[in-house]
Formats: structure tokens, C-alpha cells, sequence
């Protein structure tokens, strides 16, 4: 058996969680991998992506059920992950994306109190598959460079609206 390490989880595993709901937070502050504050959505990097450019796209909102959405938020936050599709394209030149949301705890939700979409771009030949059977990551750029080669494009989207 071979054996790989991923010394960045001890950070997340270690380290003191955030109080209070990590998109109301990233609302308040000017929190650094914040990307977009729109009028009724946001969008903000993973802190502890599966591969680079994994965005959360989220309602302003604080709610955790789908039909809490109203619609004029639900259309809004699809435009938000549409352009976050675009974005990822524009910028990092994937070859697809899983897009999604877990609801629910038993789904998976690890932030089950504020509903989000996951935006995660692959590539052919990416080893996500490590995360599911060894919980390994790998993620070849660091979060502040990914950060820095999206925001603009964000910004762009804040002018435009």
C-alpha cells in the first residue's frame, strides 16, 4: 500500500472553526476569497476545494431549504452559477463541471444551514477519484493564486449589474 500525505487538512482538521454561518461571515467582512456580492447572491471560494476554481455560489440570504428560495433569488442565483460556469471557462479552460447542491446533512452538506451550489470545474486526467478513496486532494495552484486570476472576472460581473 502506498501511503500520500496531505499536510494542508491538518490546517481545516486543527483548526479553530469560524462562529456563525461561513457565508453570512463572508457577507459581513471583506473576506479574502470572497469573489462576488451580488443583491441576492454571492459567491465564494472553497476554502478546502476538491480541485482548483471549486466555487460556492450561495443566496444573500440566510436559509437552508430549496423552496425557501423565492423566485426572484432562485433566478438569480442560477444566473450566478451560470456565470461562474463562464467564468471557470474563460479563465481555466476546463473540460466540465459538476454542478450541485447537497441538502441535508445525509446528502452531504457539510454547511447544511445555508444552502449553496458547488461549481467544481475537472479536467481529463484529474484524480478527484483520490478524495473519495484515500482523502486526498490535489490541488496544483495555491487557493490565493486561483483567488487572484478570478476576482477580476467577478468584478467585471458586479459592474455589468
Amino acid at each position: 500500500m502506498k501511503t500520500m500525505w496531505a499536510p494542508w487538512r491538518i490546517e481545516y482538521i486543527l483548526g479553530e472553526k469560524e462562529p456563525g454561518c461561513v457565508f453570512c461571515n463572508a457577507l459581513a467582512d471583506d473576506a479574502d476569497y470572497t469573489l462576488y456580492r451580488g443583491r441576492l447572491s454571492m459567491v465564494v471560494m472553497n476554502k478546502f476545494p476538491y480541485i482548483n476554481g471549486h466555487l460556492l455560489a450561495a443566496p444573500r440570504r440566510h436559509l437552508s431549504q430549496l423552496e425557501e428560495l423565492r423566485d426572484e433569488e432562485m433566478t438569480d442565483l442560477l444566473a450566478t452559477v451560470r456565470h461562474c460556469v463562464t467564468i471557470l471557462k474563460r479563465v481555466m479552460k476546463p473540460d466540465g463541471f459538476n454542478v450541485g447542491l447537497n441538502l441535508g446533512r445525509v446528502a452531504g452538506a457539510g454547511i447544511e444551514e445555508h444552502l449553496h451550489f458547488h461549481v467544481v470545474p475537472r479536467w481529463f486526467g484529474d484524480v478527484n477519484a483520490l478524495t473519495v478513496f484515500g482523502d486526498v486532494r490535489v490541488i496544483p495552484e495555491h487557493l490565493q493564486a486561483t483567488r487572484d486570476n478570478l476576482k477580476p472576472h467577478f468584478r467585471e460581473l458586479e459592474i455589468a449589474k
